[in-house]
């Protein structure tokens, strides 16, 4: 199972920004799609590994609008060898303020098989959750969350709406994520802006983040996450690089589509 990160880290930052909450949307809009290669580092070689991909559709969740985000990951077939990866992310997302309503995850990781459900009512500050893994049988709980709570796909897209304008290198938003029916306080760090290379050969205008993860079956945990987002108004990742338990890895944009604003991070 995953172990409690060090909430510790969290007193030794030195400059501690106040967590910007639920935002009004201005990054993304239904129809977008966005599809990643990844790569798997093994001793010297890069490998293919893999793919993402994430998609906005509309839809509707108690009689409300709701962007409806759809997410897969898999390790290509030829890979599966080597550790097979199937998984599977649904999130609603309430249109006005960003704050997740509905989500759920279905994941296949190296013969490691979990499966979350959480039903979020922000009235009362909790949710009702369904889960279960490959150690634990299928549970229900009603679990106290803080106001400001996001799952592991609305957690991405508030990101990219976040305002880095006023923040210096260095700076932290503090995030808060429930996780397998746990409570992390998480962060991610502004590391300033970066042209950078995409793996098309295309250079893109970004800017640099890391962020802190929780150990689990597949990352260490640690600040070991770092991100490269178009510095335009789609903060499109461009460049993700991880460390996990048995390497590292890579995920390089291949293609976009349906983005919501001009893409005027990318130098021609």
């Amino acid at each position: 199972m995953r172990s409690v990160i060090l909430s510790a880290f969290l007193f030794l930052i030195p400059r501690l920004v106040t967590s910007q909450c639920f935002n009004q949307n201005f990054a993304f809009s239904e129809g977008e799609k966005i599809n990643y290669e990844v790569y798997y580092n093994w001793g010297f070689i890069w490998l293919n590994a893999g793919y993402v991909e994430f998609n906005v559709k509309p839809g509707k969740y108690r009689n409300g609008p709701i962007y409806y985000l759809d997410a897969y990951g898999s390790s290509h077939k030829s890979y599966d060898w080597l550790f097979k990866v199937r998984d599977h992310y649904q999130c609603y997302l309430d249109k006005e303020t960003l704050r997740p309503m509905y989500f759920s995850r279905e994941n296949y990781e190296g013969g490691y098989e979990v499966k979350n459900k959480y039903y979020f009512n922000p009235e009362k500050n909790s949710a009702i959750s369904f889960t279960e893994n490959s150690n634990k049988p299928l549970t229900k709980d009603t679990i106290s969350i803080p106001g400001c709570t996001f799952d592991l796909l609305s957690i991405l897209y508030y990101c990219r709406n976040l305002d880095f304008s006023k923040l210096n290198v260095g700076d932290s938003i503090p995030i808060i994520s429930i996780i397998d029916n746990e409570i992390f306080h998480l962060f991610i760090r502004y590391l300033g802006k970066e042209q950078i290379k995409n793996k098309d050969g295309v250079r893109y205008n970004c800017i640099k983040f890391s962020a802190l993860l929780v150990e689990g079956t597949i990352f260490k945990g640690g600040e070991d996450l770092f991100a490269w987002v178009t510095d335009d108004l789609n903060r499109i990742p461009v460049l993700v690089e991880a460390k996990i338990l048995i390497g590292s890895v890579k995920a390089y944009l291949k293609e976009t589509n349906g983005v919501r604003n001009a893409a005027e991070a990318r130098v021609e």
